[in-house]
């Protein structure tokens, strides 16, 4: 029979605003000394939320758990349009916004609800010919982009205060949630980008679960092994031990 340290599973990490999702894996790896580190679902340094971080061998789960549905809050800003679709980008037009309310952004949300074609934006780590396209876009180059098949389950605004809209939004993986916010706001025809971003739920985890990632590095190794999902509760193994989860 098969047996796993205790170390083999996951972390689940409320990333903050600024370090990169590799910035948390690098860390993780060197302050602790684990060989074999990874996380399920790149978040842009800007976003926060749940970061499942893989340990050992469970690494190998590093593909399921990333294809599991996500769920994220944030803001959208209308009337104003960056070149990445989000805060962190080069203002590139703002005018003015039309009259809306909570019931007019849902409506025009729901266009987007079920299967949908996303091209993904230009500042994202997607690659063409081996060359991320972040590092094309910093030069000026613009390249055409394969649309990508998603599917929104859920898209809905819960307040509005100009030019300030909030949002949750249920989808699949390798959503770019910060070009839904930049195509709402084409149909609201004064532009938008994403303002913020966290994601509260991904598979069947939540960030209210999560450890935040400052916290996480205060721990001894010992109370890291405590905090580790283990491997075969990951797999989803029949008779895995479900009482073992993040205390």
């Amino acid at each position: 029979m098969q047996t796993f340290d205790a170390l083999d599973g996951a972390l689940l990490i409320d990333k903050p605003a600024g370090p990169t999702s590799h910035d948390v894996v690098d860390a993780i790896r060197r302050h602790f000394g684990i060989k074999k580190v990874g996380h399920c679902g790149t978040l842009d340094p800007n976003a926060t939320g749940l970061l499942l971080i893989v340990l050992g061998r469970g690494t190998k789960l590093s593909e399921k758990l990333m294809s599991e549905d996500k769920v994220y809050e944030g803001t959208i800003k209308f009337g104003e349009t960056t070149d990445s679709y989000d805060a962190a980008g080069e203002l590139v037009s703002s005018l003015p916004v039309p009259p809306l309310t909570v019931e007019e952004l849902n409506e025009l949300a729901a266009g987007f609800v079920g299967d949908f074609m996303q091209t993904p934006p230009m500042v994202s780590a997607v690659k063409k010919d081996g060359v991320p396209l972040y590092k094309l876009a910093r030069k000026g180059v613009e390249v055409p982009r394969e649309p990508r098949l998603i599917h929104i389950y859920s898209f809905r605004f819960s307040h509005y205060q100009e030019p300030m809209g909030q949002f949750s939004v249920a989808c699949t993986k390798g959503t770019y949630v910060r070009s839904l916010a930049h195509e709402l706001g084409q149909k609201a025809g004064c532009g938008a980008h994403l303002h913020n971003l966290r994601r509260t739920v991904s598979g069947k985890f939540n960030v209210a679960d999560a450890l935040e990632f400052e916290e996480v590095l205060k721990l001894t190794a010992k109370q890291l092994e405590a905090r580790v999902v283990p491997f075969l509760r990951l797999a989803g193994a029949p008779g895995a031990d479900p009482g073992k989860r993040p205390a």
